[in-house]
């Protein structure tokens, strides 16, 4: 029996402050949702889980620039399907115009309608998306994954000659308005073409998108069995490391009443 040194003492004071330790990180497990508190509960566990949300975030913004692409042909669309309605009113205006009971008189009145649908048409081919024009023949590269990847988009281009002949014509005779039918006819196909080729973008990107949306959800699953806590395991653990703390401490107290018996010998 000694009391100058209190194995039990110190056996009983290491074995809590290790219990308390444990049980502070899982106090901090389960207020975080975390079981990556610090680098030491898994060192290349967390090396993953920073890449994984590396790529989980740009895939974010990936699929907002294919949103993006989308709205911008979508817009595109809107404005072609209203041009098709004016060529499709211009060409019934070609066929009006050759009626034979109509006098040139009557054409010029066909024209001003013709004319005006025209100028429509044109002032379309103008029009842009946030500073970028909607009807150009150069082609927008769109970011569809992590890694910086594109599709070529399409361009469409209300420039083309099929669009500036059939709206550069006129109605004001016969020979004029059967002239313009034609013009405007292949203006008709080309719009047909163009408007197919804004579809299979539309397609494609709303394809990406879905792919995309598969991608994060599998990418947040794995990253999730990495970093996030388990709270009905971690909550057995906690209920464990309370009861070793709290049963610690009484046996400390025990253990450091243990010298008080040495008095016994010298009372």
């Amino acid at each position: 029996m000694v009391i100058n040194t209190n194995v039990s003492a110190q056996s009983s004071a290491r074995m809590l402050a290790e219990s308390s330790s444990m049980l502070s990180k899982s106090l901090a497990r389960l207020s975080s949702g975390s079981k990556l508190v610090s680098p030491e509960d898994d060192a290349a566990g967390m090396a993953v889980s920073m890449r994984f949300d590396a790529q989980i975030n740009r895939t974010t913004a990936a699929k907002a620039n294919v949103a993006n692409g989308i709205s911008f042909s979508q817009t595109q669309d809107g404005f072609l399907q209203k041009v098709g309605k004016a060529l499709d009113r211009m060409s019934e205006l070609s066929i009006l115009a050759q009626d034979v009971t109509k006098t040139d008189t009557d054409r010029t009145l066909y024209n001003s309608e013709f004319s005006t649908l025209s100028a429509y048409v044109t002032n379309a081919a103008t029009k842009d998306f946030n500073g970028v024009s909607l009807f150009s023949s150069t082609a927008l590269n769109v970011t569809i994954d992590s890694d910086g990847n594109s599709f070529s988009m399409s361009g469409v281009n209300l420039g083309a000659s099929a669009y500036t002949t059939a709206t550069g014509s006129s109605v004001t005779s016969k020979t004029n308005a059967a002239t313009a039918l034609t013009n405007v006819k292949a203006a008709i196909t080309q719009l047909a073409s163009d408007r197919a080729t804004v579809g299979a973008n539309v397609s494609r990107l709303n394809y990406t998108t879905d792919q995309l949306s598969v991608l994060r959800d599998n990418l947040s699953a794995a990253n999730s069995r990495i970093k996030d806590v388990d709270v009905a395991e971690e909550s057995t653990q906690y209920a464990r490391y309370n009861i070793l703390v709290q049963s610690g401490t009484a046996m400390l107290a025990q253990a450091n009443s243990l010298p008080q018996s040495a008095l016994r010998l010298i009372s």
